[in-house]
């Protein structure tokens, strides 16, 4: 690789750290939500068809909450290993890509698919979603143990705890708690998201570019368009493999009430599909209680606050 190149792509990779520093605390709420904590109570509101409904606060008004708790710096707990497991991930994604290359085929490298017969664009498809999936699944399991200890760090906020405050506490927890299995919580349901979604962001836009559209300009927004989709598809596992990052921690937010002591992934899918969970943290902005609830006087009212982990 040439020294240009290489320069370019570390500054990819700091322009992409800078962006997920200045994004934390979304990402940190969005957690939180996927995790079940919901310590805002539903209010009355109605939806876009005029249905009354219970809503849940956006995540702009849940960092402001996490902010009154743990001030402006507590925004951030987690950052540390999650740009650990950001850049570990961008750099074996990007190692295992060039290893997978096809001799002499470079990264600019554009070739008009229209111009090649359908069988060959077929192949291309296919071959670069092995190429691809392959460098996923790598850079995930290798960034795996960061993004759990980010994961526990963040998960923290709702007992207090200091359990995982360093990354080396954090590896002597976990190691404790789980043993070396718990580095790993939550990467089968991650890997498993991911590849469906390549697999189906991929085929979508096979099917619409070569047989759909034929305007070049609408052709380079379509892979985006269909990443979008595959993405709000392969959405409840992203939400389980955060519950599985966090179940029997050792922290209040991995037992119960907050949390069930799910013995396997599939046991903790099931568990989000029979209460209307594995969408939750999907929508930051219009969200809505999806727990038990009951009618007193007209009004919609939630049985119970532990339930409330049913937001959508």
């Amino acid at each position: 690789m040439s020294n240009s190149k290489q320069e370019n792509r570390w500054a990819q990779l700091g322009f992409r750290l800078v962006v997920n520093a200045a994004a934390h605390p979304i990402e940190y709420a969005k957690i939180l939500i996927q995790i079940g904590h919901e310590p805002i109570p539903p209010y009355h509101t109605k939806t876009l068809f005029g249905k009354p409904a219970l809503a849940l606060p956006n995540v702009f008004q849940y960092i402001s909450y996490i902010r009154s708790v743990d001030g402006f710096v507590g925004c951030y707990r987690g950052l540390g290993p999650k740009l650990c497991a950001n850049a570990v991930s961008a750099i074996v994604f990007a190692e295992v890509t060039d290893s997978l290359r096809p001799e002499g085929e470079s990264d600019d490298e554009t070739k008009d698919e229209e111009e090649l017969p359908m069988e060959d664009r077929r192949w291309n498809c296919i071959n670069s979603v092995i190429r691809e999936g392959t460098a996923r699944t790598a850079a995930f399991i290798v960034s795996q143990p960061f993004n759990v200890i980010a994961v526990r760090m963040m998960a923290q906020f709702i007992g207090g705890e200091e359990k995982y405050s360093s990354l080396s506490s954090s590896v002597v927890a976990i190691y404790k708690e789980n043993g070396i299995t718990g580095f790993f919580s939550g990467l089968i349901p991650r890997i498993l998201g991911e590849l469906s979604a390549l697999a189906i962001a991929a085929t979508l836009s096979f099917v619409v570019n070569n047989y759909v559209v034929e305007d070049r300009e609408i052709k380079k927004y379509v892979a985006a368009s269909m990443g979008f989709v595959a993405a709000t598809i392969m959405y409840p596992f992203q939400a389980v493999s955060t519950c599985m990052a966090v179940t029997n921690s050792g922290i209040v937010a991995g037992r119960p009430p907050h949390m069930l002591v799910y013995t396997s992934w599939i046991d903790c899918w099931s568990h989000l599909q029979r209460t209307n969970q594995l969408k939750r943290g999907s929508s930051l902005i219009w969200r809505y209680y999806a727990g038990p609830q009951n009618t007193i006087n007209g009004h919609m009212v939630g049985i119970n606050k532990n339930f409330i982990a049913g937001a959508l």
